[in-house]
């Protein structure tokens, strides 16, 4: 079974390229995530998940774990 190329995307906040997220869309309707620092391993979510997470961040959900 051959696999799909995925286009990797990184946030332009992202100045770094040795601290970067990456995300892409799988040609199976889901969001592949993946970070920089170990880009074997690939989280796979759908993008209503994603989309959850990402209103959680922008609200600040998660600010106490970068402190």
């Amino acid at each position: 079974m051959a696999m799909s190329v995925l286009t990797w995307q990184k946030s332009s906040y992202s100045v770094d390229a040795a601290n970067c997220i990456y995300v892409a869309a799988a040609s199976d309707s889901t969001i592949k995530i993946r970070e920089s620092g170990d880009p074997d391993t690939i989280i796979t979510s759908t993008p209503d998940r994603l989309r959850a997470f990402l209103h959680g961040v922008k609200a600040g959900e998660f600010d106490h774990l970068t402190t």
